[in-house]
């Protein structure tokens, strides 16, 4: 399906963020291996979490949706089935990696398949320490889905330095470390997105920049009934967009503040962004905030490697964002990018080439000279099946000097089901 997007005279409204993507994974496989029942509210509805609520079926766990709430009656960390076929996590990494871990961990024999996409994602970087916890894996090409696993031994603890600062790949081994009588843990020394050590209440333990996060049979796996707070790399999207829009105000209520999530948020006041904070408040173990933003005078920002992890998903917006500073931007560090639904890299050097833009793609990130004044030309952008490509496409457009295109822009479903109907909201 293609999209078209007429540039907007003005971006004026209320839109609020779906639910926290990262958060709704976590929360059903938390409340799965707890032992009784939980209630998540505002439950994402976009498809990668759905996937996930599929895998646990499959492994014998019943939940229940009704409309955004989902009731998990979990069945413990010892009460998981071996599932009758394949477990299908669909365009989702997070369900595989995160996935991998817990089955691994478990002792569960079973085979993780995913689509296309997914399967052309290396899971080198799980299969590495899970192996080392005992775990035997058959993977295509020894790296890709789908991924047959068996632990045919008792769980070896591991201590792991983290080779990169990955969310997946941290949880994923903590996730396993759950059925050890021994710690796991993990070491990392650039921090990534804590969701899973708050939600667990894991033990950390800090020594300068290094923190090292622990998990056994020891740690007891709490009741997941709480509101998940709205998605920050949804909310992203309209921050940009209004910052760089000549007549724009756009508020976006119950945002997560995660600190690990917000760097986006820093970048924006550092380079001069009109917003602000209001309201902010707990909800379970994530901080929430309203947050307003409006018309921006932007200022160019370098971008070094140490703060790409906290970024990662935002760096196509951030990229658009450089666009409409004035001087000249740098991304540094990000070769990661290459590895995501696609090479967001190249895809986001493509959007910049067909709006007209100056700028320079190097093999970890990308030079932006950027103009306060710069119109877009109008485009066919090409989404690549990659959800945040086609919305940082989508809020491009909005600036164009006539009609631009999408193709491929249902993929914002992955992530973010009701995209087009928000831009739409903000335009009328």
């Amino acid at each position: 399906m293609n999209r078209e997007i007429v540039p907007a005279t003005e971006l004026k409204g209320t839109i609020t963020p779906p639910p926290d993507k990262s958060i709704s994974h976590r929360s059903v496989m938390f409340a799965s291996l707890h032992e009784g029942v939980s209630t998540i509210k505002n439950f994402s509805a976009a498809a990668d979490p759905h996937s996930t609520i599929s895998c646990f079926r499959s492994l014998g766990v019943e939940i229940e949706e009704q409309g955004s709430t989902i009731t998990v009656h979990g069945v413990g960390r010892d009460g998981l089935e071996e599932p009758e076929e394949d477990l299908d996590c669909g365009n989702s990494g997070t369900t595989m990696r995160l996935l991998s871990g817990i089955v691994a961990g478990a002792g569960i024999s079973c085979t993780l398949v995913g689509d296309e996409s997914l399967s052309a994602r290396t899971m080198r970087r799980i299969i590495d320490p899970l192996e080392k916890m005992g775990a035997e894996f058959e993977a295509r090409q020894g790296d890709y889905a789908p991924l047959k696993i068996t632990r045919p031994g008792s769980l070896i603890p591991l201590r792991f330095d983290l080779p990169i600062p990955s969310a997946q790949l941290k949880s994923c081994v903590l996730l396993a470390g759950l059925f050890g009588n021994v710690p796991t843990r993990v070491i990392e020394t650039v921090q990534s997105r804590d969701h899973t050590e708050r939600l667990l209440k894991l033990g950390i333990q800090s020594d300068g920049n290094t923190r090292i996060i622990s998990s056994s049979r020891e740690d007891d796996i709490l009741e997941q009934s709480y509101n998940i707070p709205g998605d920050f790399s949804a909310a992203a999207f309209w921050l940009a967009a209004g910052a760089i829009h000549g007549n724009a105000e756009i508020h976006l209520p119950d945002t997560g503040m995660n600190p690990t999530r917000t760097a986006f948020l820093d970048i924006l006041q550092e380079m001069g962004a009109n917003l602000t904070i209001g309201e902010q408040r707990q909800e379970g173990a994530e901080p929430v905030a309203d947050i307003t933003i409006s018309t921006s005078k932007l200022k160019p920002i370098d971008i070094t490697p140490e703060r790409v992890p906290n970024c990662i998903d935002e760096l196509p917006i951030l990229a658009v964002t450089m666009l409409f500073a004035d001087g000249v931007s740098r991304i540094s560090g990000a070769e990661e990018l290459r590895h995501k639904e696609t090479d967001r890299l190249m895809a986001v050097a493509e959007m910049l080439e067909k709006a007209g833009a100056e700028f320079t793609e190097y093999k970890d990130g990308l030079e932006i000279h950027g103009n306060p004044d710069f119109i877009p030309e109008p485009a066919t952008y090409n989404s690549y099946h990659d959800h945040r490509i086609a919305m940082s496409a989508g809020v491009l457009s909005l600036l164009a000097d006539g009609t631009s295109s999408v193709k491929g822009a249902v993929c914002t479903a992955i992530s973010y089901p009701s995209f087009w109907d928000d831009l739409q909201l903000l335009t009328n």
